[in-house]
């Protein structure tokens, strides 16, 4: 049976990106985490989901309307129940602000995520749209970035992150997980959190810590 992804995102969720880590790099799959300059506006604010991928670059030859029409395009392309995952092959500008978080939030998109910079930081965090970028300046797309490629692989530092994979970002940073084994990552994962859970209770018992790792084989 295939599991609901609405289902899916919320138990991702409710884990945490250290864990999913974890899990993955026992897994076999320990390059999954982007650079660490990625991080949220909002550290209280977790994002999980299936991914979508734009890339895009900057382009000084085209005029302010062609670059909002190429932007507004993009916007009108983001999935609903989707992480949006951008490459925007640029640390000089913001590629999201407060009418494009208002969007993409209205438009059921479950979060944002750029190797690059966001704007108008106080209207997103007030939003409670979940944005996860590298930096904040002023500088805005118009007249200087059009986006490029759809639904297409982006690198995000050495990590590759294709349109289907899933991720989980809190304030650790994103991990990235495969599409094709999110199912066993997430199961895997929540088995994880009810050992840990038995390692902490034992602890707070009073149990000697070596001992609580020896017993439930984690810590």
């Amino acid at each position: 049976m295939i599991p609901d992804p609405a289902n899916l995102a919320e138990r991702l969720e409710a884990t945490y990106a250290a864990a999913v880590h974890d899990v993955l790099r026992g897994m076999g799959h320990g390059n999954c985490v982007l650079p660490s300059g990625i991080g949220p506006l909002d550290p209280s604010r977790k994002l999980a989901g299936e991914v979508y991928t734009v890339s895009g670059h900057v382009d000084n030859t085209r005029d302010p309307h062609e670059t909002l029409l190429a932007w507004t395009g993009l916007l009108a392309k983001a999935p609903p129940g989707k992480v949006l995952v951008c490459q925007p092959n640029t640390h000089a500008i913001a590629l999201m602000g407060e009418l494009s978080a208002e969007t993409l939030h209205f438009r059921g998109v479950r979060g944002y995520v750029v190797d690059g910079g966001c704007r108008d930081t106080e209207f997103v965090l007030n939003l409670g749209f979940p944005v996860y970028c590298s930096f904040r300046t002023p500088k805005d797309i118009v007249g200087r970035w059009v986006p490029d490629s759809f639904g297409e692989p982006v690198t995000i530092g050495d990590v590759t992150v294709s349109t289907g994979d899933w991720m989980i970002g809190d304030r650790d940073g994103v991990v990235v997980i495969p599409g094709g084994i999110v199912q066993e990552v997430v199961a895997e994962t929540e088995r994880v959190l009810q050992q840990e859970n038995k390692v902490r209770t034992a602890i707070l018992s009073g149990m000697d810590p070596q001992e609580a790792y020896r017993k439930f084989g984690k810590f």
